[in-house]
Parts: C-alpha cells; sequence; structure tokens
C-alpha cells in the first residue's frame, strides 16, 4: 500500500526519463529559466546502459556537445567496413574522423550533470507511475518515492521514458509502429583478433540479423562491443552465430570472452503519428525517433528534446499549454527531420526486401563503380536524406542508386 500525498514542489515542467534525450530536454528549459524537474526510475543516471554509444562527431558539435571528456571517448573512427552475408568487404574510408564510440553510461551521467548545473533538479529512484490528468488534459505525474506516491502537479509532462512508452498511452496518443520492431543484443568482450581500431565493422545477412545488421566497434584499449539486433528469432543465438560461423566476425571473435551483456528493442518504423497532447510531449524513443537504417536514437532524441524545450517554455511563457499550442513541436521537428525519415524508411524496406545473394552482389557493384570514393568526404552521417540529396550529381551515387532501384523492382514487382 502506498501513502498518497500532494507534492510540495512548484514545477513548470516534469521530465519523465533521465537518459540523454530527458536531460538535454531539462538543459534547454533550465537554460530558458523554466522550472524543471526530471524524474528517473533507477538510483543512478546512466544505469543500465542499452545503447552502443556510436555517434556522429558532427552532430554532437551542432548540439554543443563537442568538447566530451576525454575519458568518455572510447575511440574515434574514420573508416566504415560493410560485410556482405557471403563475406565480401565494402569499405570506406573517410578523409578525417566522422564518428567516436562513447561510454554510454558516463555520456548519460555527463549530460545530467549539464542539466544540473544550469538549474534542473534530479528526483532519482522516483518512477512515474501514470499522467495526472484533469478532463483529458495531462495535468502532472504521480510518481511512487519509495512507499510514498505523490501526486505531482506540472504544467508540461515530456515524456522521456524510452521505448516502454507507457504513458503516452495514458495521454490518448498511438505509440510506434510495432512492424518496425528489431530486438537487439549488445556485449562487451575481450581477446578480439585482427581489430582495425579505426574502423566500424557492419555485418548483414538475414542468417546472422534478419531485419537488422550486426556490428563490432573496436575500443582503445583493445576490447570492443559486438551487437546485432533481429526482427525475429532469439537475438542471442543469432550473436552465436555471428561470434562462431560468420565468415569474417568469427575470425575476429571466436576466441573473444563476453564481459557483459545487455538487450534492447529498437524501433525502426519512424515517428509516431502525434507527439503532443494537452500539456504533454513525446521526445525520443517513446516517440519513435530513430534511425530506421541503423537504429541511432542518441542524435535525433537530442535534437528533437531541444525542439520540445523551445515550444515547452515559449508556452508556459504564453500562457497556453494547450494541443493546439503544443502542435508547433510536431511541426517544428517534422520540417527538421521528416525528409530525412522518409528517405530511410525507404531504404530501410528496401533492406528488408531483398535477398542476401542481391545484397552481396549490391555490395560488389559499389566497389566497381568506386563508390567508396564519392563517400570519402562524408561528415553527416545521421541526415541522411539531405546527404542524399548533395551528393547525388556524383556519377557513383547515381549509378548507385539505378542499381538500388533495378533490384528493388525486381523484388517488389
Amino acid at each position: 500500500m502506498f501513502n498518497v500525498q500532494l507534492a510540495k514542489e512548484h514545477i513548470d515542467v516534469a521530465v519523465v526519463g533521465g537518459g540523454p534525450v530527458g536531460s538535454f530536454a531539462a538543459l534547454h528549459l533550465a537554460k530558458l529559466r523554466t522550472n524543471v524537474m526530471v524524474f528517473e526510475e533507477h538510483e543512478t543516471v546512466g544505469v543500465p546502459s542499452h545503447c552502443a554509444g556510436h555517434l556522429s562527431i558532427l552532430s554532437l558539435r551542432n548540439l554543443g556537445l563537442h568538447q566530451l571528456p576525454s575519458s568518455m571517448v572510447e575511440n574515434i573512427f574514420s573508416q566504415a567496413n560493410f560485410y556482405s552475408p557471403a563475406g565480401f568487404k565494402f569499405s570506406v574510408k573517410l578523409a578525417k574522423p566522422v564518428t567516436c564510440a562513447v561510454n554510454r553510461e558516463a555520456f548519460d551521467k555527463y549530460v545530467a550533470s549539464m542539466a544540473e548545473a544550469a538549474g534542473a533538479r534530479y528526483s532519482l529512484n522516483s518512477r512515474v507511475e501514470s499522467l495526472l490528468m484533469d478532463g483529458g488534459a495531462v495535468r502532472g505525474v504521480n510518481v511512487t518515492r519509495g512507499s510514498v506516491l505523490e501526486m505531482v502537479p506540472a504544467k508540461i509532462v515530456i515524456d522521456a521514458e524510452g521505448i516502454s512508452s507507457r504513458l503516452l498511452r495514458q495521454a490518448g496518443l498511438a505509440g510506434f509502429n510495432g512492424d518496425g520492431l528489431v530486438y537487439g543484443v549488445e556485449a562487451e568482450v575481450e581477446n578480439v583478433r585482427d581489430l582495425e581500431l579505426d574502423a566500424v565493422e557492419v555485418f548483414l545477412g538475414k542468417a546472422y540479423a534478419p531485419g537488422f545488421y550486426a556490428w563490432l566497434i573496436p575500443r582503445r584499449d583493445g576490447t570492443a562491443k559486438v551487437g546485432l539486433a533481429a526482427k525475429r528469432g532469439n537475438p542471442k543465438m543469432f550473436l552465436r552465430r555471428l561470434i562462431h560461423r560468420h565468415p569474417v566476425a568469427s575470425e575476429k571473435l571466436r576466441n573473444a570472452r563476453i564481459q557483459r551483456i545487455t538487450f534492447h528493442p529498437i524501433t525502426l518504423g519512424g515517428p509516431i503519428p502525434k507527439a503532443y497532447a494537452d500539456g504533454f510531449m513525446v521526445v525520443g524513443d517513446a516517440a519513435s525517433q530513430v534511425k530506421p537504417t541503423t537504429g541511432g536514437g542518441v542524435i535525433f532524441g537530442l535534437a528533437c528534446a531541444r525542439i520540445a524545450a523551445e515550444v515547452a517554455h515559449d508556452a508556459i511563457r504564453r500562457g497556453d499549454v494547450s494541443s493546439a499550442s503544443l502542435q508547433l513541436y510536431q511541426k517544428r521537428f517534422t520540417e527538421a527531420l521528416g525528409f530525412d525519415f522518409h528517405v530511410m524508411l525507404w531504404a530501410r524496406r528496401f533492406l528488408d526486401s531483398i535477398s542476401d545473394e542481391k545484397l552481396d552482389s549490391l555490395l560488389r557493384f559499389y566497389t566497381w563503380i568506386g563508390l567508396d570514393k564519392t563517400l570519402a568526404n562524408v561528415e553527416d552521417i545521421d541526415f541522411q536524406g539531405k546527404l542524399l540529396l548533395r551528393i547525388l550529381n556524383k556519377p557513383a551515387m547515381f549509378a548507385a542508386l539505378v542499381y538500388l532501384l533495378r533490384i528493388y523492382l525486381s523484388a517488389n514487382p
């Protein structure tokens, strides 16, 4: 039984979830002098970690997060190796480092510390059980702290709880597209052989990661993160198969020792159709603001969190937190990311529709036309639709798209 009481504190915005997306929203709200509190159900921010932490250096810079402590950055990368199901290697060597791997626990704590320094408050060991509703509008959250259930009024609630997305349904919103759900597993391993320290490895093929791909992300200390996601089947079984049977990965991982393993679902279906209601906004994984191609949700989630904070601040200042006022959030993040999502959703459908044999021929064709040279100066790996527009006039890119279209039409007559 809970002792129910009304919270004494005054809150303008309640943020549900102390991950990087929730903390980034809180950071920008605090910078705008908005009274904000973050409710995190765990006793510490950043635990458990559910992500490889592979991030774009340019996107971090554009978000103001480019001066990360060196101890947090596990590696930087200027090369990506893509392996076909048969083991053929398509390698892109970039002109300079484009991505980095960060320790996700440390990264989450770093963003939270920035938010606290700006004035945001954190309530740890505080589970938001439900929304505080009044006449169909969200007016705060019901939070358990130990044996106490507190009703915490707030003018706006920002839901950054992650893929569980319990609260948005209470607000009357539709959840993410279940057809786009894949199930991920990642292991931290040691005793990996023949690592290219500046290269991220990507392994394709339905036998190892149906509906997605597998990855190997080396660290500077010789350990690595290896993982995959699958649309069907047991991801742990696919990980064992990758480690022991893949023609390339097995040579690197056969003697690897697993230090830690985690599991996490990933939504690839694109943003939910409506991410706002009266007194309520949804950001990050809960809103399915995740790249359908790679499953990366940190950068897009951070970008949307910043927009949500700005819209929430303006709505509170005007005294109008209605759905009609907060719809500006959806409009702004759609303008910023909508085209990229459309391109990436098409790419995901294409990859899911073709056979392993055609995928192998695709990578061989890319090598033959020199697509790797066209991609050598790429810096922005997140906004893939805009990237496509920038390089569409390159002969190799045009040839690659024509070949893609032929394969897609043959697979989807």
